[in-house]
């Protein structure tokens, strides 16, 4: 599904069951939050920290929580994310078309 029909799945979803969106003030709080819950998935998952009865969360679950504020959040601003990450990509890709096949540090 294309990121814009993504941003309007969001928008519908906030009119219909949300009342309206957060400040942006507040959803940017919210993100760190959500973004705090993927770290904790992760050190626990992946790194050394042991997990607690109360971590048992699903990262997939989480990930999607970082995604619907981040959309709410372009929604909110204007931003219209399809049109920035695909400007994105190829600058990205211009940038680093052979500097990580040269990194020995990923060989």
């Amino acid at each position: 599904m294309p990121i814009i029909e993504l941003q309007k799945q969001v928008d519908d979803w906030i009119k219909k069951y949300g009342v309206r969106y957060f400040n942006e003030l507040t959803n940017m709080a919210i993100l760190t939050e959500e973004v705090g819950e993927v770290a904790r998935i992760i050190s626990r998952k992946y790194g050394e920290q042991s997990f607690k009865d109360s971590d048992h969360k699903d990262l997939g679950e989480e990930l999607s929580d970082v995604l619907f504020v981040l959309l709410c959040l372009a929604n909110q601003t204007d931003t219209d994310l399809q049109k920035a990450f695909d400007k994105k990509m190829k600058i990205k890709t211009k940038r680093d078309a052979d500097r990580h096949q040269n990194n020995e540090k990923l060989s």
